[in-house]
């Protein structure tokens, strides 16, 4: 754990090419969350033509999560056995396809639908994105790399949500889906013809791939993974692990604010602080810049500070502590008519949640190395719980023009994530939790 990272000569020694799958995967978060985002930005518009109320905009924002979190250990199962390469390929053209199709949506029971379409091919995503970057990265710059790709979900809102208000305001909240639906099948097409994996990829060398094994990164070929298989007994052991239980309900407290700003956040600055339609979108962009620079802090310091001798457990866990702590400053707007204290207090929680947002590496740590796919699917279904929960629960908090109990609601969610990961969680080793049960099956 004391090895340096790889740059300048010592990179191009190693090979780059690691480099250039996390630039893929940075592209599809940030694709998928313009999927995502698009909703959110065409709500006000929607709910005003479609005569929608707050209850029913926060269902058709939670319908979603419902199937996504359903089809999180399933499709954590389907990544360690059919891959990166093939399910996320599949699932993006899939679900922007079904973007495309909110066009023609004309109530809310198709609306729903449509939601649960897009949840139910998304639902791979994260699990993916774990499982690549545990492929191509080595312990000791794999926070780094999960900083780096997990911050495209910031990068995307905050440089498309202004470009999605004026697609909306040139073409229509209908125009709207069409479009970046479009954009996403194109891009499914091109990740299926590029990506591959450490041991299948034509041009990485084997000064990149020794660099890999040593570093612990986990690499078997397909052939080994598809005649693994499924064992009720694996899932069980995602649940014999007290830390594992502490991450996972971690994540669903830092995932409801993360839920807040992807659904709410564009109609409670335009509908409760009265905020100009195109100026807010300039205006959002600002909170999920903030996140941006916190997850791209929270991992190169983590990463650093393991270098220089800290304890991993601290390292690795006081990002997430700080980030959720920082996240009770979303209070404040609550105390405030100023636009600019507004979006400062909005921007401290923000950045907090994407210091908080490094939470994946967990995964990595404590879960057994055949079995990543899978402990990402649980860790990432207790968090997508948070989008059906948090989109609902807000909706029916809401008060006439009272936004108030809702940002409370945020900020009760976090003060119980800070106690999760201090009292449940407790010290973690990342060279592997000891107290993990064994499966007696060779990993």
């Amino acid at each position: 754990m004391s090895e340096q990272p790889i740059t300048g000569s010592a990179a191009r020694s190693t090979g780059r090419v690691r480099f250039f799958v996390l630039g893929l995967v940075f592209i599809n978060i940030i694709i998928n969350y313009m999927d995502r985002t698009n909703l959110s930005v065409a709500a006000t518009q929607m709910s005003g033509e479609l005569q929608f109320t707050p209850l029913q905009m926060g269902l058709i924002f939670s319908a979603f999560g419902w199937i996504y979190a359903a089809l999180q250990i399933p499709g954590g199962f389907l990544i360690d056995r059919l891959g990166s390469r093939l399910v996320y390929g599949v699932g993006l053209f899939i679900w922007s396809l079904i973007t495309a199709l909110h066009a023609i949506a004309n109530s809310f029971g198709s609306l729903v639908g449509l939601r649960l379409g897009v949840g139910a091919f998304e639902a791979p995503v994260m699990p993916s994105n774990n499982r690549v970057i545990s492929s191509w990265f080595p312990e000791q710059e794999r926070a780094t790399a999960i900083g780096i790709y997990s911050s495209a979900q910031f990068v995307g809102m905050a440089l498309m949500t202004p470009v999605l208000f004026h697609v909306q305001d040139l073409f229509g909240w209908r125009g709207l889906f069409l479009i970046t639906g479009v954009v996403g099948m194109i891009w499914g097409v091109l990740w299926y013809c590029v990506y591959r994996d450490p041991l299948d990829h034509k041009t990485v060398s084997k000064a990149e791939l020794d660099h890999l094994r040593k570093g612990g990164a986990v690499m078997e070929s397909r052939e080994n993974a598809a005649k693994r298989p499924f064992s009720w007994q694996d899932l069980g052991l995602m649940f014999k692990s007290r830390k594992l239980i502490g991450i996972y309900f971690g994540q669903f407290t830092i995932s409801a604010t993360f839920w807040f700003f992807l659904t709410w956040f564009p109609t409670y600055l335009v509908q409760y602080r009265h905020m100009d339609f195109i100026k807010s979108g300039y205006v959002a962009s600002v909170p999920y810049l903030a996140a941006f620079v916190g997850v791209l802090l929270a991992g190169f310091v983590s990463d650093r500070l393991i270098r220089r001798g800290v304890s991993t457990s601290f390292a690795r866990k006081a990002p997430v502590i700080l980030g959720m702590a920082l996240t009770l400053f979303i209070l404040g707007a609550n105390y405030t008519d100023d636009p600019t204290l507004i979006i400062l207090f909005m921007s401290i929680a923000f950045f907090g949640n994407g210091l908080a947002t490094i939470t994946w590496v967990f995964v990595t740590a404590l879960a057994p190395r055949h079995l990543i796919g899978l402990a990402g699917g649980v860790f990432n279904f207790t968090g997508a719980l948070s989008s059906i929960v948090v989109p609902i629960a807000i909706g029916a908090l809401i008060d006439g023009h009272n936004f108030a109990p809702a940002l409370g609601f945020i900020a009760v969610l976090a003060c119980l994530g800070i106690g999760s990961y201090l009292f449940v969680v407790g010290k973690i080793d990342l060279d592997g939790d000891k107290t993990m049960p064994s499966t007696g099956r060779k990993a």
